[in-house]
């Protein structure tokens, strides 16, 4: 993650972003590390703004300017390479999942964004923007789409996903949509080697993860990192304790959900019953 994205400052307003912090930085008389001191963070952390390689937060652009006596200088230039085709606070942890070596992720309701096809991505979107426009939800799920390919070619990532059954029962379009979808997971396990699928049967009980979604991201030069998300908001989690607490919960995650063979025969016996319920309508 510390490989410049673009070196170029006039390709993309985040590469123009990071060239004005190094400039404005450079005219001050500071290093990354003295910069990164007063802003709160390490001097690695202003590298990576710098080199573009991550999308500038608008906090700590204020702050930035507050330090480098730039007015409002970068909080403009952030707002303008903060813009994206996902939703603002997801764009960051979709920057970083680009660039994880692992991402296991855990979902209790629907199914996984980067595991969805097309009519099931198109369902969820239009029930979570009920009175969006069309094109902005055909935005969303092109957006999604994108996203998917991430698992496939040479350098995707390991992917670990645990899903909770009810995502298999719920209803999301019509059941013609499920079965696609669990049809469409059952492929997807069987085509990649570098996709592992959980199933959190109902018989589980409680545990951390049961009302949420949360993606853990490694990387191989820097540390991980956590996403959760809710209804209409995410966080991106850094501090090293709170990473750690939420890789452990993950991992008994992992143990209460089913090996993955038996989590395979229960999507396909989940699609047939769709497919049941398909017939009977």
């Amino acid at each position: 993650m510390t490989q410049s994205r673009n070196t170029d400052p006039y390709s993309d307003p985040r590469a123009f972003y990071g060239s004005e912090l190094c400039r404005l930085r450079e005219a001050a008389g500071l290093t990354q590390e003295q910069l990164g001191q007063r802003g709160f963070c390490s001097g690695s952390y202003i590298g990576q703004f710098e080199t573009a390689v991550r999308r500038p937060q608008l906090e700590l652009s204020e702050l930035l300017d507050e330090v480098l006596g730039s007015g409002k200088h970068l909080q403009r230039l952030c707002r303008l390479a903060r813009k994206s085709r996902v939703a603002d606070y997801f764009a960051d942890a979709a920057e970083l999942e680009q660039q994880a070596k692992t991402i296991s992720e855990y979902s209790s309701m629907y199914v996984l964004g980067l595991l969805q096809t097309e009519a099931y991505a198109r369902a969820v979107t239009r029930g979570a923007q009920r009175f969006a426009p069309q094109e902005v939800v055909e935005q969303a799920v092109s957006a999604r789409r994108e996203r998917a390919q991430l698992l496939e070619g040479p350098s995707a990532p390991v992917y670990w996903a645990i899903v909770h059954e009810a995502a298999l029962r719920v209803t999301v379009g019509s059941p013609v949509v499920m079965k696609e979808q669990l049809g469409h997971l059952a492929e997807m396990i069987r085509a990649l080697p570098n996709l592992v699928l959980q199933v959190m049967p109902f018989a589980a009980g409680a545990h951390l993860f049961l009302n949420t979604m949360v993606s853990l991201m490694h990387f191989s030069d820097a540390p991980p990192v956590v996403y959760t998300e809710g209804a209409g908001t995410g966080r991106l989690i850094e501090d090293p304790a709170l990473v750690a607490q939420c890789q452990s919960s993950y991992d008994l995650a992992r143990a209460a959900a089913l090996p993955p063979e038996a989590s395979l025969a229960l999507i396909e016996s989940a699609a047939k019953d769709w497919a049941t319920h398909e017939h009977r309508i």
